[in-house]
């Protein structure tokens, strides 16, 4: 890509901390950072027993604030929203719910007024309650991210907070806390993190800073991610799953997404589908369909989709087609449920197509899809 094509920004979370064991940094720089603090887990708050101990020893009180599923308005609205810094420790679902709630410590109203798609889409004028994010996945990449996805139960659809302010403060990625991630969760969160480099880099908004994250990104992911399916514990590859997740949230937060991203919105805010699962099940169809968009309309902008494949196969002659057809395969071999098998059928494709035309995530994608190759993608993905 040429520097002429354009001008581009880049922000991140203002300091990242990678590594196994990196977790014992945390209760010094959560001190530094003021001594109260909002403690976001998942539905099981024992798991972070070990933080929180850690933390109160540091001098860090700690308010539990638990986050059982996908985050909802209702859910962050009930949170609190006295504390000096919020600390996030989970998968997806836990660091767009601490992020949320560090941006509404500060800045005073309902989460609607913020609200992308549903909502006003007011700014968020202040900057974030410092936020320390620390992912027990390799997927979502939202560490790093500038949003929060909360879904609307009343809505069917999910919809973001976003704001250059709700960057954390520090970003903990520490492979160890991944090892222990079932097989079915591993597949979904690493099929979430090579969607999240393979959209940015065809995305319309990518720039020559993110195309080398995506690059890297994907050509370790491809290696890894069968390893730490069939063997749980291999924690070399764990640590490469999840530094390529943090590579698609670097490049995500300042690129862009697209189509898989643009269902997997109204997908998860109509159905109790994980956004992981969603995306895995979409991915090779997406791609499939964009690339006989882009030959049919744009053919000049398939290079990339080219050197896709050839990242992840390995192969220096390989086409466009051919990266498809090797996701197709890694989704058989990762065991990867139908759109199916969370309840979407046939007769929902009319609604969940509008609903995703206007998702901002479809904004991205490397060429505008017509409603028949929207209405196609689904369909496949059944």
């Amino acid at each position: 890509m040429m520097l002429s094509s354009g001008k581009f920004e880049f922000a991140t979370a203002a300091r990242i901390l990678f590594g196994a064991g990196t977790i014992r940094d945390v209760p010094a720089a959560a001190r530094a950072l003021g001594p109260r603090a909002i403690l976001v887990t998942g539905a099981s708050p024992d798991r972070a027993a070990p933080l929180r101990a850690a933390l109160e020893s540091a001098g860090v009180a700690c308010v539990p604030f638990a986050v059982p599923g996908e985050p909802t308005l209702d859910l962050v609205r009930s949170a609190p929203r006295s504390a000096d810094l919020v600390i996030a420790i989970g998968g997806g679902s836990v660091l767009d719910a601490g992020k949320a709630i560090a941006a509404l410590i500060t800045n005073p109203g309902d989460p609607l007024d913020y609200l992308e798609v549903i909502g006003r889409g007011q700014p968020l004028t202040a900057p974030a309650a410092p936020c320390i994010a620390i992912p027990t996945t390799a997927g979502t990449g939202s560490e790093v991210t500038r949003n929060a996805v909360l879904a609307s139960p009343e809505h069917r659809v999910k919809a973001s907070l976003r704001s250059a302010g709700m960057l954390p403060r520090l970003a903990v990625v520490d492979p160890e806390l991944t090892l222990d991630l079932p097989s079915a969760l591993t597949a979904a969160t690493g099929l979430d993190a090579l969607t999240q480099l393979i959209e940015p880099y065809v995305s319309i908004r990518a720039n020559p800073l993110t195309d080398q994250f995506c690059v890297d990104g994907m050509r370790r992911a491809a290696l890894a991610l069968p390893r730490v399916f069939a063997h749980a514990g291999d924690l070399a590859a764990r640590a490469e799953m999840s530094y390529a997740s943090l590579l698609g949230g670097l490049a995500l937060a300042n690129a862009a997404l697209g189509a898989v991203h643009g269902f997997a919105a109204p997908i998860g805010g109509m159905w109790p589908a994980p956004h992981g699962a969603v995306c895995a099940a979409l991915l090779p169809h997406t791609m499939d369909v964009n690339i006989r968009a882009l030959r049919a309309r744009q053919p000049e902008h398939l290079l990339k989709f080219d050197e896709v494949a050839r990242l992840l196969t390995g192969r220096p002659h390989a086409n466009a087609n051919d990266g498809v057809e090797w996701i197709a395969a890694l989704c058989r071999q990762l065991e990867v449920p139908p759109l199916s098998a969370y309840g979407v059928t046939p007769g929902d494709l009319p609604d969940l197509v509008a609903k995703a035309a206007q998702a901002s995530s479809m904004k991205g994608n490397p060429i505008v899809l017509t409603e028949e190759e929207l209405r196609e993608i689904v369909s496949r993905a059944l």
